[in-house]
């Protein structure tokens, strides 16, 4: 996935909010994490504002759509 494509996803997710959308925003973290790893998810994580909405703090290891929070 492209990180292009990976923003396009995560907007979506975010003007939507709620639970079922942060599963969504999980599955796409979790394959940005394994093409561009670790690094690439936390700014994603800053740029998105995905702390706000979801909870998702830099440092959160994302493996097969599941949060693991270090």
């Amino acid at each position: 996935m492209t990180l292009d494509r990976a923003r396009q996803f995560l907007a979506i997710q975010v003007s939507f909010g709620g639970g079922y959308n942060a599963n969504s925003a999980r599955l796409v973290l979790s394959e940005v994490q394994r093409e561009h790893g670790q690094a690439v998810v936390d700014q994603l994580i800053r740029e998105m504002g995905l702390e706000q909405v979801f909870g998702f703090a830099p440092g959160t290891r994302f493996e097969n759509g599941i949060a693991i929070k270090n």
